[in-house]
């Protein structure tokens, strides 16, 4: 018998493994980052130039809703980084079993939220 697969998929009763939504978040970190480079580089060019320019970046860094931003893309670049080396083990084939991709997913989500609490705390 040929089974009755559905038309419409129901997105919000999917439920993605661990590991499938480390990868969707690897992407959009990446996605973010690329997009993000022109704000960082011309942060970097405000706090490198002058001292003037030096005092515009301090206020513009000053502005909570900068902060916020600016932790965000903490959390990208740790997630990023910390995805990216756990991609690399699997590429080489080390972590393919289900119970090992699972905790490594999940070590990846670990230690990229604790990276950025103790780098955002030291640098806020």
């Amino acid at each position: 018998m040929q089974k009755q697969r559905p038309k419409h998929l129901d997105l919000a009763k999917i439920r993605l493994p661990i590991p499938g939504i480390v990868s969707i978040l690897h992407r959009i970190s990446g996605v973010a980052l690329f997009f993000s480079l022109p704000l960082l580089i011309y942060l970097l060019h405000g706090s490198l130039s002058s001292a003037e320019s030096f005092e515009t970046y301090r206020a513009v860094v000053g502005n909570p809703l900068m902060k916020l931003v600016l932790l965000g893309l903490l959390w990208a670049y740790m997630h990023h980084f910390c995805a990216g080396i756990r991609f690399l083990f699997l590429d080489i084939h080390k972590g393919l079993e289900l119970q090992t991709a699972r905790a490594t997913a999940k070590t990846v989500v670990a230690v990229s939220l604790a990276l950025t609490v103790v780098l955002g705390v030291a640098l806020w």
